[in-house]
């Protein structure tokens, strides 16, 4: 397959890579509106820098992005257009609102393309090693065209309904994560303050009932106070955000997610505006602590 990838951000660029392998035998051309990040990329891969959107979906057959946000995808899709090859496929990995994913579906359809919805899971690493958890919205049909060519990223691909259903999905995984996210602050927070090791506290919990992603994977930094890395704040209250919308429009109540996105928004506050989300952990820690210094920094 000829592909192009769009978006090298901490997603994008992996993704990339894993495409470039030469195992799987796809053409892979990058860009970002970074030019230096393209070629980059292009010097650590076997992949060529494209100098715009339009060189590089041109003669693309399948189109993947991963943007931050509604407002970007609007700007690559509006550049793109004109130049889509009818039937190529555009595989859209970033998080945005159900009703961008439909519109942006329609806006393909009438070039003859093809659009999917395909926000992902597992985050950073999920993206280092291959082994994220893709769920996508779009007709059926193409999904099965492209399905292979996510698995050189992909452990876990789903297809979940028409357009739309795939950012549904994320949605419905940011509620459970971010919930699950705070409680483990706050957990963890009360082990310390009552003199317990934390780290045999996780230790202990990783065995029983109240073990997580989030646990097993964010714990040691949260217990530290290290969240220079992975998916920022920044990007979660985005989420959480179309989330909030979406559950508006849908006239369904969201009361611990809503507290949730208030506590994200503190963290902003706090100068956390790029640590990880789990960084929650560091406004749980000063509520205890009201001097404490930040621990990111």
């Amino acid at each position: 397959m000829r592909v192009a990838v769009i978006g090298l951000g901490r997603m994008g660029w992996p993704i990339a890579g894993h495409l470039a392998n030469p195992e799987h035998g796809h053409e892979v051309k990058v860009f970002d509106i970074a030019a230096a990040a393209s070629a980059a990329w292009a010097d650590e891969h076997a992949g060529a820098a494209a100098g715009s959107v339009a060189d590089a979906v041109g003669q693309a057959d399948v189109i993947i992005s991963s943007l931050p946000a509604d407002k970007q995808m609007q700007v690559v899709v509006e550049e793109a257009l004109p130049h889509i090859a009818a039937g190529a496929i555009w595989l859209d990995h970033s998080t945005i609102s159900a009703a961008g994913a439909r519109r942006f579906a329609d806006e393909l359809s009438e070039r003859g393309a093809h659009f999917l919805d395909a926000p992902v899971s597992g985050g950073v690493d999920g993206a280092r090693n291959g082994s994220l958890t893709v769920m996508v919205g779009g007709d059926e049909d193409t999904f099965i065209q492209v399905e292979p060519t996510m698995a050189a990223y992909a452990g876990r691909v789903t297809h979940m309904g028409p357009s739309g259903a795939g950012q549904i999905t994320k949605m419905t995984n940011q509620i459970c994560v971010v919930g699950v996210a705070q409680a483990l602050a706050e957990g963890l927070d009360f082990a310390i303050n009552a003199g317990l090791d934390p780290d045999k506290v996780v230790h202990v919990m990783t065995q029983g009932s109240s073990t997580s992603w989030e646990m097993e994977n964010r714990a040691a930094q949260m217990i530290a106070g290290e969240y220079d890395f992975g998916f920022s704040t920044t990007l979660m209250r985005k989420d959480v955000g179309l989330v909030l919308d979406e559950a508006s429009a849908m006239n369904v109540s969201l009361p611990v997610t809503a507290l949730v996105a208030q506590f994200l928004a503190d963290v902003h506050a706090l100068g956390g505006a790029d640590w990880d989300w789990c960084s929650l952990m560091e406004r749980q820690r000063r509520l205890s602590s009201p001097g404490d210094a930040p621990r990111s920094d």
